[in-house]
């Protein structure tokens, strides 16, 4: 069970540098038998900050299998919301350590980003440290975006097999990327490490280990590049502060303490648990409730927390909620929170988490959903149906005429897990039909994999001398189109009447 703080919106993992290395050791161990590919996170204040307006970027760190303090302010963040990290573990302290453990195990690792010569200065350089390290392979492939990364990089890198993956194009790229590729690279450990190499090769001094001490590395950096840093940390410190202040007085605000202790019950329905929570849950005494969900997950990857009677949980707890969700989804199954408190939802609104957490009314309304059959099959899976006309509610009509539409609802997370899925099946839609309207109503996630497909599917639609519309585009997946421009690119619509119009 993942140990998990979430600190503005983002799960960061409570462990220290030898806990961190042994989880990355059951990571190639689980990676080298599985094929499963894990994601993981250098997590420092910009990276939070950028997080609060690129919904993709947040939802890949919620999603990532393990998360790291790499900066200061989150250690101290934790510990004025009382829920201390054990302490900070930076990317540029955990790749020399890492390359160290390979040596020693037999694990290889590939070198990816950077300015050209840096990659291969650090792979050098952690060589002659460690004679015995296995350099999969080197590169420093030109710029480019995430979506139109050569395919050549991408093969050559499967043709490497790492176990190893370090990803230095800086974030959120470097995320992005991982978020994109690594599901068809399968390799077993994937780090963004920022400019990690350029440390390592001496490119970029590290502050001394007083100013490391006290959190004053970034003023160290800021002193050596101040035309290029001082923008991005006054950015930083202002929206890192102002929304941990909002985080802090919710939190303290609602835990109030109380000599009840918390009950956590678990009843099974069908293949479906159901948790039912009751009182204050806190770092202190939320060790019932992890047990009872472990066993839950031993038993069925479909979860129900009914939150009907929980008065407040603090961030550690909401971390154990995040980490059980994927868990979870790892297992293709879902986790669901019901009867959400409105203090409760209001922090998950705060935290941005009210997209990540599937939040129903009650727990007959999840039981429900758990119970279809074609969500516990295809949740992730779009489905289609044909109209010539869309009534104002909401309802398809009948025919398909020549004029006619055809709909197709989109998946809830449209990235690299159901793209290609999504593709297959449109692209077989606009063989029958060359007029498609893609309805993303219960889309909540587009990521850069999702983007590739809209921008496929829009060039195989012009292909056909048709059209892709796509329609119901939430606030979420509106940012992500706008930030890539492609608001330039579709035809976008409010709803679907308007688009088949």
């Amino acid at each position: 069970m993942r140990r998990l703080i979430v600190i503005l919106g983002v799960p960061i993992d409570d462990l220290n540098m030898a806990e961190t290395l042994d989880r990355l050791d059951e990571f190639v161990v689980t990676g080298r038998e599985t094929g499963k590919g894990h994601q993981v996170a250098t997590v420092n204040a910009d990276f939070v900050v950028k997080s609060m307006t690129d919904p993709e970027l947040r939802y890949l760190l919620q999603e990532a299998d393990l998360s790291t303090a790499d900066g200061m302010p989150l250690v101290w963040g934790s510990r004025l919301l009382g829920v201390d990290l054990e302490g900070r573990v930076a990317g540029a302290d955990m790749i020399p350590a890492l390359a160290q453990r390979a040596a020693a195990k037999g694990y290889s690792i590939y070198f990816l980003g950077a300015a050209p010569g840096i990659a291969a200065k650090a792979a050098e350089i952690l060589k002659e440290q460690n004679p015995d390290l296995i350099v999969a392979g080197v590169k420093s492939p030109p710029y480019s975006s995430v979506i139109d990364m050569d395919p050549a990089i991408i093969a050559e890198i499967k043709a490497a097999q790492p176990d190893i993956l370090l990803v230095a194009f800086g974030n959120p790229k470097q995320e992005k990327w991982i978020g994109m590729y690594g599901r068809e690279l399968a390799i077993p450990v994937m780090i963004g490490v920022g400019g990690t190499f350029d440390f390592i090769a001496g490119n970029t001094k590290r502050a001394p280990k007083w100013m490391q001490r006290y959190g004053l590395e970034w003023l160290h950096r800021l002193l050596q590049e101040p035309r290029r840093l001082w923008r991005r940390y006054a950015v930083d410190m202002v929206g890192f502060g102002a929304f941990f202040l909002r985080q802090w007085w919710v939190m303290r605000r609602g835990n109030v303490p109380t000599p009840v202790l918390p009950k956590t019950d678990l009843v099974l329905i069908h293949d479906t648990a159901v948790l039912h929570v009751e009182g204050h849950l806190t770092v202190s005494n939320y060790d019932g409730f992890n047990k009872k969900a472990q066993q839950a997950l031993a038993i069925t990857p479909y979860i129900i927390i009914d939150l009907a009677d929980a008065v407040f949980l603090d961030s550690s707890v909401i971390g154990a909620l995040v980490g059980l969700t994927k868990q979870a989804r790892d297992a293709n199954g879902e986790l669901w929170l019901a009867s959400v408190p409105p203090n409760i939802l209001q922090t998950l609104s705060l935290l941005r988490l009210d997209r990540f957490f599937v939040i129903v009314d009650d727990a007959k309304t999840a039981l429900a959903a758990s119970n279809t059959p074609s969500l516990k099959a295809t949740e992730n899976a779009p489905a289609a149906v044909v109209a010539d006309d869309l009534g104002n509610d909401g309802e398809t009509a009948v025919p398909v005429l020549e004029t006619a539409w055809t709909i197709l609802k989109g998946p809830r997370r449209l990235d690299a897990a159901s793209a290609p899925e999504m593709v297959k099946t449109c692209t077989s839609l606009l063989d029958a039909n060359p007029r498609v309207v893609l309805d993303l109503s219960e889309t909540v996630l587009l990521a850069s994999a999702g983007l590739a497909a809209l921008a496929q599917l829009n060039r195989i639609a012009d292909e056909h001398d048709g059209q892709l519309r796509v329609a119901n585009c939430s606030k979420d997946v509106m940012r992500v189109i706008e930030m890539v421009r492609f608001d330039k690119v579709l035809a976008l619509y409010n709803d679907v009447p308007a688009a088949v119009a």
